[in-house]
Order: C-alpha cells, then sequence, then structure tokens
C-alpha cells in the first residue's frame, strides 16, 4: 500500500466519536478519529515499512503518525530520525505512545532517552522517561544498570514535584514502573513513592488532581503483578 491508499483507508475507518476523545486529550486537527484496534487488518498486510512509516508521520495527521509509529522499523530509525519525529510530537499520546515506544524497541533507546530527559523540554523529558517505562516492562532485568536506575529515582524524588506538567505523570509512571518490573529495585521504589507522596497535575485546569504511584504500587502487589513484563511494546 502507498500513502494515499492508506490515508483513504484511515479515513474510512474514522469514527467522529473517537476524533472527539482524541481531540480532548489533546490531538489537533487533522484527524480521523480512527480506533487503535481498527488499524490491525492493515497493519498484518504491511508489517514493517520504514519509508511509508515516515510520510505518514509527516502528513501531522495524529492517526496517520500513529499509524507510522506500528509499522515503523525501529531498527532503522537513527536518532536523528527519532529527533525528527519529536519535533512535531505535539501532544503527550504522540510523544510517549508513538515516538517513546517506538524508540524502545531499538539499541540507542536509553542513550536518547537519558538525551531527552535532561533537555528541559516537557514532551521530551515526558518521552524520555515514558521510554524507560517501555523499557523496563518489556526487557530483562540484566539489561539495565541498576546504580543507575537507582539514581533516577533519586531524580524523580528531588525533581518530580518542580517539573513540568506532562513530565510529572511520566516520572509517577517511572517509579511505578520501576516498582512492578524491575525486582532488584523493587524496595527502593516504594520507599521512593513514600517520600514522593502526592503529586499535583492540571494545575492549568479548572480542578487540579493527586497522582500518586504508593496506591498503583499496592494494587499491583496485592495482584500478584511484581515482575511483570510485557512480550512486545508496539501492539
Amino acid at each position: 500500500m502507498n500513502l494515499e491508499e492508506v490515508m483513504q483507508e484511515l479515513e474510512a475507518l474514522g469514527k467522529e466519536r473517537t476524533k472527539k476523545i482524541y481531540m480532548s486529550n489533546g490531538a489537533h486537527e487533522p484527524l480521523f478519529g480512527v480506533a487503535t484496534g481498527a488499524m490491525k487488518p492493515m497493519a498484518r498486510k504491511i508489517k514493517k515499512d520504514q519509508a511509508l512509516a515516515d510520510q505518514l508521520y509527516a502528513t501531522g495527521n495524529y492517526d496517520a503518525m500513529y499509524f507510522a509509529g506500528v509499522i515503523a522499523d525501529p531498527k532503522a530509525m537513527t536518532a536523528a530520525d527519532f529527533e525528527r519525529w519529536m519535533e512535531t510530537a505535539y501532544f503527550y499520546m504522540i510523544s510517549d505512545y508513538i515516538v517513546a515506544v517506538t524508540l524502545a524497541e531499538t539499541d540507542i533507546a536509553q542513550e536518547v532517552a537519558d538525551a531527552w530527559i535532561a533537555s528541559g523540554d516537557e514532551l521530551k523529558m515526558s518521552a524520555g522517561w515514558s521510554c524507560y517505562c517501555w523499557l523496563l516492562g518489556s526487557r530483562k532485568d540484566d539489561e539495565f544498570s541498576s546504580d543507575k536506575l537507582e539514581a533516577m529515582l533519586e531524580q524523580v524524588k528531588d525533581t518530580i514535584h518542580d517539573s513540568p506538567e506532562r513530565t510529572k505523570f511520566s516520572m509517577n509512571n517511572f517509579i511505578y514502573t520501576v516498582a512492578t518490573s524491575y525486582q532488584p529495585l523493587h524496595d527502593q521504589a516504594v520507599e521512593t513513592a513514600k517520600l514522593v507522596g502526592p503529586v499535583e497535575v492540571n494545575k492549568d485546569k479548572p480542578k487540579s488532581k493527586l497522582i500518586q504511584a504508593s496506591e498503583n504500587i499496592q494494587k499491583a502487589v496485592d495482584q500478584g503483578r511484581i515482575g511483570f513484563k510485557r512480550k512486545y511494546v508496539r501492539c
């Protein structure tokens, strides 16, 4: 399938209700409102096609950008390619669930994520922390440096309350993911979650809310999900 054929198919799969949901989360035109599950038959047909993925991503259409992540060949992408994708990632569903997810399937994932975390840019930082969550949830524990992750937990503890809005969500999720998916630092992550306590988010909205890693960690413990690893990062 070529770009025009994929765009026509995505448009046909679009639903107004789904479009409204995406827009309520920060997506903007152009988009069709395609449910991710509805993309699977087309994804099975195309498999991996990096050239087509780049064309789709460049359209700026949210559904096309998401589908680009589904059919991308992460191993064929360089750090510069991921930087280019991040440049047009205008809200967290792109930065954290398209770019970071795709990055998590590469050998350069930690290197790129580290640079984004240190960037000071809200969505890059969010994508960096999110990438580590995808990595920790899918790769063996021995692929990580325990000392490095412990230092990252310390960084979260010291900076989360003063971090940009979207980054707070990803940092909070990082604590949770270390606790549930990286067994060597489970206890340290639990302690970090207690020290951090509730984190206020959505300050720019009429009503802010509090997120707290401790509660979700306890739920995972109760459900026997400690040590959880997913088989695939991308759907």
